[in-house]
């Protein structure tokens, strides 16, 4: 297969981190005999610091004309430790997905086994969890009307039945592929958005009777995460919630560094690390790439190409198994090894298999 991929390593450790997922997507290449084209661009901090635009029309160029984004992460302290900045690097992310139609983020919560001590909650309820977050991105207060003064702010939580269907159909595709259930959570019992949410979901569950479709207040939803992860299987909501709940189900893995996401719509896909930027790291080499190489699966499979990112993830799996790790997962005792040792290691693990 022919791609042209657009590479935004962005902040941080973004370009540490982006050049070891570019690595294995290359060793795939080699290893399938794929044409894989790369170009790289501008964004969040980087992209303020060189234009004044945290995501500049030659990148949304770029990424349009690309068949996927391999995006990395954006932030920087200074822009973050001063409330009077007009243009922030993140305000670049949320018009990436604007542009792009981006409105459906999907991020797999997925625990390994020999990685279970690292979670803060008990083995016995953390082995085996494995659901999706599918969270609405491009709506409600994150993009609505909003206002801000000295005494006196307000955020509209809009959406339209458009909107909702759109996600929902996303979450039952995912379902229907998985374990067929689907829980919609919302706050129907207080915000009308959510009433119509909950309106909208119960329509399109009718169209899904071999998938099981359950309703679950936000807080209830946080509280059962934690007490049964393993419940879930696609959960499905709206953007703050979303934004919410997919970080709380990061920390069950126990390791940010671990997990991937895609975002998709009406344009080109972005794939990416669930982690920020990472400031304090950069440069350092302790970055852990996998939740980056990880990234680069999923858009393999997006594409079809479900045996190349199966051998991504079993390269991943073989580096877990033989301690082949960055320090904050490393064992006690265990080899020493950066950003770049581990996805030299993936790339070759690839090449090899």
């Amino acid at each position: 297969m022919k791609l042209h991929i657009a590479v935004l390593a962005g902040d941080g450790i973004g370009p540490e981190i982006s050049v070891q997922g570019v690595e294995a997507m290359k060793a795939i290449a080699e290893r399938f005999g794929h044409d894989i084209t790369f170009t790289s661009a501008l964004c969040g901090a980087a992209a303020i610091d060189a234009v004044g635009d945290p995501f500049p029309e030659e990148t949304f160029n770029i990424c349009r004309e690309a068949d996927a984004v391999l995006f990395s992460s954006v932030g920087d302290p200074k822009f973050d430790n001063n409330p009077n900045a007009k243009v922030r690097p993140e305000q670049g992310l949320l018009a990436m997905r604007k542009k792009l139609g981006l409105f459906a983020n999907i991020r797999p919560v997925t625990t390994f086994d020999c990685l279970v001590h690292k979670s803060p909650l008990k083995d016995e309820l953390v082995k085996g969890a494995d659901f999706i977050c599918i969270r609405e991105l491009t709506g409600g207060m994150y993009f609505g009307e909003k206002k801000e003064g000295d005494d006196y702010a307000y955020d509209t939580n809009a959406y339209t039945r458009q909107e909702v269907e759109r996600i929902l159909e996303v979450a039952y595709e995912y379902a229907g592929r998985r374990r067929k259930h689907v829980t919609v959570v919302d706050k129907a019992n207080v915000l009308a958005s959510s009433r119509l949410w909950r309106k909208v979901a119960k329509e399109v569950a009718a169209k899904h009777p071999d998938i099981e479709t359950d309703f679950m207040y936000v807080d209830n939803a946080a509280m059962r995460m934690i007490q049964e992860p393993r419940y879930f299987d696609v959960m499905v909501t709206e953007n703050t919630f979303g934004d919410i709940l997919t970080d709380e189900g990061s920390c069950i893995t126990g390791s940010m560094g671990l997990l991937p996401s895609a975002s998709t719509g009406e344009s080109t896909p972005v794939f990416e690390p669930i982690h920020g930027s990472w400031p304090q790291a950069k440069g350092l080499n302790i970055a852990n790439p996998l939740a980056q190489i990880l990234s680069a699966a999923m858009l393999f499979e997006y594409f079809g190409l479900t045996a190349e990112g199966a051998l991504i993830r079993e390269a991943v799996d073989a580096s877990l198994a033989q301690n082949v790790r960055t320090p904050e997962i490393q064992v006690e005792g265990g080899a020493k090894y950066g950003t770049k040792e581990v996805g030299a290691w993936i790339a070759d693990y690839i090449r090899k298999h």
